[in-house]
């Protein structure tokens, strides 16, 4: 635990044990951090001996802002998460204790947008497996490797068309894909095909890329029908949440022959993969790095100090979350 300073605003963090406090060394000198993971004691003990002045909390990474935290923080009026995802916070609560929730907003919506296109390419040009193929010796023994596929020209369907969809949509259409997507709502200004259905969506596309928030709405969005309507050549990309699929029925499909690939940055429970995905050439799996670069994180960190500032300041933070 920091030193006391007790002319300094409280501010709480809650992370997972596993996870360091990202944001100490730039916390420390405006705030008096309150960490129950560096005192030792149970969450629920800290808080009831330091939760009743705590008017604003950090999460970092994955940390949970339940029902049951919020219950031990009478005076908390705003939650900052660090990351732009926010269905580990009971929102819901928020609401109804009316407390601000704020994310980092787009500031990891570029480096997602590229990775969703990096994992395309790689599921269908096989640059993986090529790599393997070339590390095992075998390019002298067996010969030319399997033809990929050709990027350019497939009915790409997006799932979810906020800023990672939009900037995703933005670059594949420079490959010369064809552009539909599914969203809560048509969107006025976008001039590409819109379904109201992710099934329909899926049968008229070559490819989804799932990029929608979690919610109650989304969970296994991705599910048997849609990736029935995807068939046998389709390809699925996911770089929003591991939820958002049901990663059984997709284990299934994907050992089955029943669709063509899949390019996967997030699992249902990270970090246990299906093994059943290992052998596969056709699936690329990656570590929930989509979001991940020193420039993204850079400025995350700093939405994250510019909201906190505003609030200490009593402004409008820069990027609520509608709850």
């Amino acid at each position: 635990m920091e030193t006391p300073q007790l002319d300094l605003p409280q501010l709480l963090i809650i992370r997972p044990p596993t996870f360091p406090n990202f944001f100490k060394d730039l916390l420390r000198d405006k705030y008096h951090l309150l960490d129950p993971v560096e005192s030792g004691l149970p969450t629920h003990q800290f808080l009831k001996i330091h939760g009743h002045s705590v008017r604003a909390l950090v999460s970092v990474g994955p940390g949970p802002v339940t029902a049951e935290i919020i219950g031990y923080l009478p005076v908390l009026a705003l939650v900052v998460a660090s990351g732009a995802g926010v269905d580990h916070i009971d929102l819901a609560e928020c609401h109804r204790r009316g407390i601000v929730v704020t994310n980092v907003g787009d500031s990891f919506s570029e480096d997602v947008a590229d990775y969703a296109v990096g994992l395309l390419i790689d599921v269908l040009r096989g640059m993986s497996t090529s790599d393997r193929f070339v590390r095992a010796g075998l390019w002298p023994v067996k010969g030319n490797f399997p033809l990929g596929s050709k990027v350019g020209a497939r009915r790409v369907g997006i799932v979810g068309l906020g800023s990672i969809g939009s900037l995703t949509a933005k670059r594949l259409e420079a490959f010369g894909c064809s552009i539909a997507y599914n969203s809560r709502t048509k969107k006025p200004s976008v001039h590409y095909p819109y379904y109201s259905s992710v099934r329909e969506l899926a049968a008229n596309c070559d490819v989804l890329i799932v990029c929608c928030a979690l919610t109650n709405e989304t969970y296994h969005i991705i599910n048997k029908d849609v990736m029935k309507a995807l068939g046998k050549q389709g390809v699925i990309i996911n770089v929003g949440r591991g939820c958002l699929i049901d990663e059984k029925e997709l284990v299934q499909f994907l050992v089955q022959g029943e669709i063509g690939g899949a390019g996967l940055d997030v699992f249902e429970d990270e970090p246990n993969v299906p093994k059943e995905l290992y052998g596969l050439d056709n699936v690329v799996l990656s570590p929930h790095k989509a979001v991940a670069t020193p420039e993204s994180l850079a400025l995350a960190r700093q939405m994250v100090l510019d909201n906190l500032q505003a609030f200490f300041s009593d402004k409008p933070v820069l990027t609520p979350v509608k709850v």
